[in-house]
């Protein structure tokens, strides 16, 4: 193998750059040369195919910066289906072209089901980002449990997950920890801190939306910034106790703060704010208004009353307000856990291939004894029986339903990610740059502007 081709697909996370920078880097002291294909897959199906030598004289470019958020490669949400046999032919011609001996791939579930068909003719490997932490397993049966359910809907059938194992060890989670959800968990942990101050200030009750998807594990992570209620995806939602437990907590300090994934479901399995369909062939949807329903089912169960007194004098339909934290937990410089790990998986990924080892994905795994190790799984282990990846769900036993609030094993689980997570030079950036004079006086150097000198097409 001398000529690996990378690419980044799906949404964007703070740690793809640590991850192509490791990946480079580990090239370079093996002698391979590295191409990077603009776009994701939709470079890699252009007929020019633009890509960019990330390496030459096997020497990292400058421009590819681990501790800058986002990819300088660019992404996108076009996939290759196993069924497109002219998408196909293209794509394959293409790495011929190129003259690709192995292709590195960096992305979540979405990108893992358009590898598949590559791996048909070409060594593949997958490096892992997602800031929803769903790319993985709690255990390495977990695809086992779900099965097909016949109805009269399209197309045919529901997809239901049966119980699995009450408790489960740390030691058996295929892929610890995805890189770039902990800068999004720190995102999100600010975020909160400061509604906190103006929800106490005011006496309102705050709900604040993250992403994540099915999966709550950003919600859970929220923990660390101290919500006083946190909602999950995977328990439906409780309108009873909740509406009981923020009126017992109002009463006590007269306010609250509720954090809630954006794909949390009501008792009856339906997800609380409107979906939109995507292109992504994972099966995703695209959340939004999960905090604004549940502001207004809750403001006619609570009516007026909870407010009149801390709230005298004002309108008590302004005594609840909703924030929708959104793409900034995507975005920005990655913290030092991130741009670590993001690293190891990148330059993991590229040992995978020069091993000749094809369709296998580079994953974080924690050992009470060891902490944080490097390893690899094959692609196929996530596959339930009829081929499909689920998005790796909060565990039942990281999070206790009747607290609202994450378990003994959550916070068990939280630890070995966030104890040492954010470094010096993570605070010492920010002393240095957040206000630096210079910003005032020079426009943003963006990286799309050097990478343009050197894109080449075929």
């Amino acid at each position: 193998m001398k000529r690996i081709g990378i690419l980044t697909a799906g949404g964007d996370t703070p740690a793809l750059n640590a991850t192509i920078y490791g990946a480079v880097e580990r090239a370079n002291s093996l002698n391979l040369e590295v191409f990077g294909f603009q776009r994701g897959y939709a470079g890699l199906l252009d007929p020019r195919v633009p890509h960019v030598h990330l390496n030459p004289l096997y020497t990292t470019i400058p421009e590819l910066d681990p501790c800058k958020g986002g990819t300088l490669l660019g992404s996108s949400r076009t996939y290759i289906d196993q069924d497109s046999t002219e998408l196909l032919a293209a794509a394959k011609e293409n790495l011929s072209r190129l003259r690709i001996d192995g292709l590195l791939c960096i992305g979540g579930d979405g990108t893992i089901n358009g590898m598949q068909p590559l791996a048909e003719f070409i060594p593949c490997a997958l490096a892992p980002k997602t800031i929803d932490n769903d790319l993985g397993l709690n255990y390495l049966d977990e695809p086992n449990d779900w099965v097909r359910r016949p109805c009269s809907e399209n197309p045919g059938y529901h997809e239901v997950r049966q119980p699995g194992p009450e408790k489960i060890r740390l030691e058996e989670i295929i892929n610890y920890a995805t890189p770039g959800y902990a800068t999004a968990v720190f995102v999100v942990v600010q975020c909160l801190e400061r509604i906190r101050t103006t929800a106490e200030s005011h006496r309102r009750v705050a709900i604040v939306e993250v992403m994540g998807r099915q999966s709550g594990f950003i919600a859970l992570g929220s923990a660390y910034g101290q919500p006083d209620i946190i909602l999950i995806p995977e328990v439906p939602l409780n309108l009873d106790r909740l509406e009981a437990r923020i009126r017992q907590i109002y009463d006590i300090q007269q306010h609250v703060v509720i954090c809630l994934g954006e794909g949390v479901r009501s008792e009856d399995g339906s997800e609380l704010g409107a979906t939109m369909p995507t292109y992504d062939p994972a099966g995703n949807v695209r959340y939004s208004g999960a905090a604004d329903t549940l502001q207004k089912m809750l403001s006619s169960r609570l009516g007026d009353d909870l407010f009149m007194d801390n709230r005298s004098f004002e309108p008590a339909s302004s005594g609840m307000f909703t924030r929708k934290i959104g793409h900034t937990q995507r975005g920005g410089r990655p913290i030092l856990f991130d741009r670590f790990y993001a690293s190891q998986l990148g330059g993991k990924g590229i040992e995978l291939l020069a091993d000749g080892i094809s369709n296998e994905i580079a994953t974080i795994q924690y050992r009470t004894d060891q902490g944080m190790t490097l390893s690899s799984i094959s692609a196929n282990k996530l596959r339930d029986r009829w081929g499909e990846i689920h998005p790796r769900e909060v565990h039942p036993s990281m999070y206790d339903p009747h607290r609202m609030q994450l378990s003994a094993f959550g916070i068990e689980y939280l630890r070995p990610i966030f104890s040492n997570a954010v470094g010096s030079d993570d605070m010492e950036f920010c002393r240095t740059q957040v206000f630096s004079t210079g910003s005032l006086t020079t426009r943003y150097q963006s990286v799309n502007t050097d990478l343009r000198k050197r894109i080449r097409y075929l």
